[in-house]
């Protein structure tokens, strides 16, 4: 059985995969640091996780109790949020590999250093269990030079400063859920508390909305999305780099334009506010999603995933209403399994393929 595990700035999850990739139970801890819940199943409990690898070990201890121990595990699998310009497939979580996404970790500091915490919680605890990692910066390397170059001087450009793009582990599971009938031309939509969509030709990512972190792009949950350099140097000027980021990343999008980021509560409110956050939404997916087209030249099916993109039709419609001008092509709802696609990663490199 492989393990996935998924560390996010607050919590982890896992989900537990039989050999046919079929899942057998998913969990969560939530709140670490703080008042801490544990979810397996369909129980759930407070805990002290003062930290990822306490997490972790509070996980792999809720699994053993139902008779999942470590030694039944054949390898733990991991969502790495940022593999940088040279880690762009999947791979065994090497030494070498680990002082990559180590270097990395000032590209993605709310991402990569818990993801690794992650990773030597596991090593810690079963230092003989094979890991392997899934990058989610990975899918969109197939991006041309064009699409990822900012027009910054070189010094600049060297220090990393490009786009990457992100959600990569969607849009390659939902390249996977579409073959053998893929379109040639693909605008996917992740749609859910972080957004970004995709512009995918013959199953190569060609351009992304997001840049050189998850920030940019379309609004998000709490994320402002694409904003003006300058803009964001008059808030850091303000309120100082750190505050400026936590607005950015934690009180803006949605939450900043109708008071919560939960879209199906935005979607049933009857306010002004309301239908505004919803309405900007939608038109910036629009807007951007015309960008993606004009990068693929043209457009034949569009794909929805992620928790709004699943689950809001209304949003779908309306942001299918923007892009009536580019004509009636097919729309597909994809359910988002990011951590099957990193279970079928190792499961390739297990196997001695490639993922």
């Amino acid at each position: 059985m492989i393990l996935v595990v998924n560390s996010g700035s607050s919590s982890i999850k896992v989900e537990l995969f039989d050999a046919g990739l079929a899942s057998v139970i998913e969990g969560a801890v939530s709140e670490i640091g703080g008042a801490a819940r544990l979810r397996l199943g369909a129980q759930a409990q407070a805990v002290a996780a003062p930290d990822h690898a306490a997490a972790l070990g509070q996980l792999l201890q809720a699994l053993a109790a139902q008779g999942i121990t470590v030694d039944r595990l054949t390898a733990v699998a991991h969502r790495i949020v940022h593999g940088g310009a040279h880690l762009t497939a999947p791979a065994r979580l090497t030494p070498a590999v680990l002082a990559q996404i180590s270097a990395c970790n000032d590209l993605a500091p709310l991402h990569n250093p818990h993801n690794l915490s992650g990773i030597a919680a596991v090593m810690r605890l079963a230092p003989d269990l094979p890991q392997y990692g899934s990058f989610d910066t990975a899918f969109h390397a197939t991006n041309p030079d064009l699409a990822v170059t900012y027009a910054i001087p070189q010094a600049e450009r060297d220090k990393g400063i490009r786009r990457y793009g992100f959600h990569g582990l969607s849009y390659a599971g939902l390249v996977d859920h579409l073959r053998p009938n893929l379109p040639d031309r693909l605008l996917a939509l992740h749609l859910g508390n972080g957004s970004s969509l995709c512009a995918i030709v013959e199953g190569r990512s060609v351009a992304n909305s997001m840049g050189y972190s998850p920030l940019d792009g379309l609004v998000m949950g709490s994320r402002a999305g694409s904003i003006d350099g300058m803009a964001v140097l008059r808030m850091a000027s303000d309120h100082g780099i750190d505050h400026a980021a936590h607005i950015l990343n934690h009180d803006s999008g949605l939450r900043a334009l109708g008071g919560t980021h939960n879209m199906a509560q935005l979607l049933a409110l009857d306010t002004d506010q309301a239908r505004f956050a919803v309405d900007h939404f939608c038109y910036w997916a629009g807007r951007q999603a015309g960008s993606a087209i004009v990068a693929m030249g043209g457009v034949d099916a569009i794909a929805f995933t992620g928790g709004i993109g699943e689950n809001a039709a209304a949003v779908r419609d309306r942001i299918m209403g923007h892009l009536a001008c580019f004509g009636t092509v097919p729309v597909y709802v994809v359910p988002a399994e990011e951590e099957r696609q990193i279970a079928r990663d190792a499961l390739s490199l297990m196997q001695g393929g490639t993922a």
